[in-house]
């Protein structure tokens, strides 16, 4: 299963495609749910960027510049949706395979965000 958007409609491709991608890093920096309230605290400039706090990372979206940290606050990063939706916290308990992040064996990755 995966994302679908109508073709020809390039803006919401664009923004659907960003948001996965940003779900995926968010996984990799070590960006919960429950812990991103904290993280837009860390002196990290890629962190303070990725959630927001700083730089304009939604603008040419047509989004939020917080438009990541908003997304990882309302359903989690990657992982947690694959886990809470097939993964280890659903009835299906599939493993997550080349589903994974690519620093686990997987085959997801993010470009940077700059």
């Amino acid at each position: 299963m995966s994302p679908a958007t109508v073709n020809n409609y390039s803006t919401w491709s664009n923004v659907v495609t960003w948001v996965i991608y940003a779900l995926i890093e968010a996984e990799e920096l070590g960006i919960t749910q429950a812990n991103v309230d904290e993280k837009k605290n860390y002196d990290d400039p890629t962190i303070r960027r990725f959630l927001g706090v700083e730089g304009n990372l939604g603008e040419g979206l047509g989004l939020s510049n917080d438009f990541a940290y908003r997304v990882i606050k309302q359903v989690g990063n990657y992982g947690e949706i694959y886990d809470r939706n097939l993964g280890k916290n659903s009835p299906y308990k599939l493993p997550r395979g080349l589903n994974n992040l690519w620093i686990n064996g997987g085959l997801l990755y993010s470009p940077p965000f700059r």
